[in-house]
């Protein structure tokens, strides 16, 4: 076992802290990957952080109305697979990043792989008539 640290990340433009609005975990809760950890509010919007990984929850970085820095811990979690400490969890494979693409930009799903193209063809323009 090891355990994965997720760093509150940047959630918006010119920002370098985030408060703690409310937590959905606490130490010792066992958490899914895209499970709900904790809503962070900054001084533009308040966003819902979401666990990267499948584990059992070992520190959070404060209370409720705690601010804390971007880039700083906000959740330690303990995974299985992961060799150290301070680890990172295991990248999904591309087909499941594909499939989650098609999912929620079906529109841009065949531009992103290339495999549909158009045949352009360029035809001179007429001679100006005298």
């Amino acid at each position: 076992m090891g355990r994965y640290v997720f760093t509150l990340p940047d959630i918006g433009e010119g920002i370098a802290e985030a408060e703690i609005v409310a937590w959905h975990v606490k130490v010792g809760d066992t958490v899914e990957e895209d499970g709900r950890l904790a809503d962070m509010m900054t001084d533009k919007a308040t966003v819902e952080m979401e666990s990267p990984v499948s584990g059992v929850v070992v520190e959070v970085a404060g209370a409720e109305g705690d601010v804390i820095a971007i880039g700083s811990a906000l959740v330690v979690i303990e995974v299985e697979g992961l060799a150290e400490e301070g680890g990172h969890a295991p990248s999904p494979k591309a087909a499941v990043v594909e499939e989650r693409i098609e999912a929620e930009t079906p529109a841009a799903a065949g531009a992103s792989t290339g495999s549909a193209q158009a045949d352009v063809v360029v035809e001179p323009a007429p001679a100006p008539k005298p």
